[in-house]
């Protein structure tokens, strides 16, 4: 009776234990690559970084900030060349966008700002 008792009470705490482990884990995975595809280009500047991944036909950028916490001006676009810019711009605490745009065979341009420092690529991807 009492091994009985052990087993199941050690079979639960090795579940619990189980998805305590991958529960937070699987959730930065996740956070840490907001847009999917291979990472193309990183632009830093003095207040954040330009982050920009290209996947088969899409191209999607964000804009990240250095220290995250304070509510600031973000934003960030990207323009594949002879289309319209995607843009996501306001007051956040940790990244503005992603945005993605369809780019096959085509170049994009891409801007980014934090707290009003700017950072910003020519025509790149072509």
């Amino acid at each position: 009776m009492f091994g009985k008792l052990l087993r199941r009470v050690l079979t639960v705490l090795t579940v619990v234990g189980a998805v305590s482990v991958t529960g937070p884990a699987a959730q930065r995975a996740e956070a840490a690559s907001v847009c999917s595809g291979r990472p193309a280009k990183a632009v830093g500047f003095s207040t954040g970084e330009l982050r920009i991944y290209k996947k088969r036909q899409y191209v999607c950028a964000l804009t990240v900030a250095k220290r995250p916490g304070a509510v600031r001006a973000m934003s960030v676009s990207l323009q594949p060349r002879g289309g319209r810019a995607a843009v996501d711009k306001g007051r956040f605490t940790r990244q503005a966008g992603p945005v993605t745009v369809h780019a096959l065979n085509r170049c994009v341009r891409v801007s980014g700002a934090v707290a009003g420092k700017r950072a910003s690529t020519g025509w790149i991807l072509c």
